[in-house]
């Protein structure tokens, strides 16, 4: 069964309109693992059907008209949600840019949910979410200025594929981002592969920019960029997504 959630939280105007969602949802959460602590540096927030349903059932619904509730539904469900499981890491939120119209208007309800739950704002991280074209670039950066002031990890998802790419990176400098899984996969058997992450690498290190490789699915991944000094990695390697629940790692047995 789904959590269930307060009425007012699926249901999100924005400003001059007032669109209700007419579709439930949920998250299923994965955690982010830093290996030089071997701990959990926290979890993602993805969102799934009420019972657990792939995020395209609940994605393809989206439209025009309902992003900006929707929008601000995940990021209130998420928090309510992982106040709720006890966690105490980072939560990462992926956000639709073209959703956000006024920063300061849109991150009203995020706060207060995060009051209301006591949830920590610095431990709070919104990635631009890799389906969405980011249309006005200077816009996005606003945003991001904007969520870094009210303290806020910013990062950059899926980056090296679609729209998250160098000139995106040029106007603004994330703390955090996220290597997409397509230049991971593999990685420690392709040598163009190896050039393009080794230096995407050194770059952020001169930027001061913490890498995070996502997809991770081998052992083989994780030591190549364990290698080049990645300590943030996410995939299936270290656990599955699991729906509204937080799966734990056992570092005394893994093999990295």
């Amino acid at each position: 069964m789904a959590t269930e959630f307060p009425e007012e939280i699926t249901q999100v105007g924005c400003g001059f309109c007032y669109v209700p969602l007419e579709f439930e949802f949920s998250f299923a959460f994965q955690p982010i693992v830093d290996l030089q602590s071997r701990q959990v540096f926290g979890y993602e927030a993805l969102v799934r059907g009420p019972a657990g349903e792939s995020a395209w059932s609940v994605l393809s619904q989206v439209n025009d008209a309902n992003r900006y509730a929707f929008d601000q539904a995940c990021r209130v469900k998420a928090i309510h949600l992982a106040s709720k499981l006890g966690l105490n890491k980072v939560l990462s939120i992926n956000f639709l840019p073209n959703a956000v119209y006024e920063p300061a208007h849109c991150i009203r309800s995020t706060l207060a949910a995060a009051r209301e739950t006591g949830f920590p704002i610095e431990n709070l991280m919104f990635e631009i979410v890799e389906s969405e074209r980011v249309y006005d670039r200077q816009h996005l950066t606003k945003i991001f200025k904007h969520y870094e002031q009210q303290g806020f990890i910013t990062a950059l998802d899926d980056f090296g594929a679609g729209h998250a790419g160098l000139n995106l990176l040029a106007d603004f400098l994330p703390r955090v981002l996220k290597i997409d899984m397509d230049l991971v996969r593999d990685v420690d058997q392709n040598p163009t592969k190896q050039i393009i992450v080794k230096y995407l690498v050194g770059m952020c290190n001169e930027l001061n920019i913490r890498v995070l490789a996502e997809g991770i699915e081998t052992l083989a991944e994780v030591e190549f960029f364990r290698s080049l000094g990645v300590e943030l990695m996410q995939g299936y390697y270290f656990a599955r997504p699991g729906f509204e629940i937080l799966p734990e790692i056992d570092f005394s047995t893994q093999l990295f």
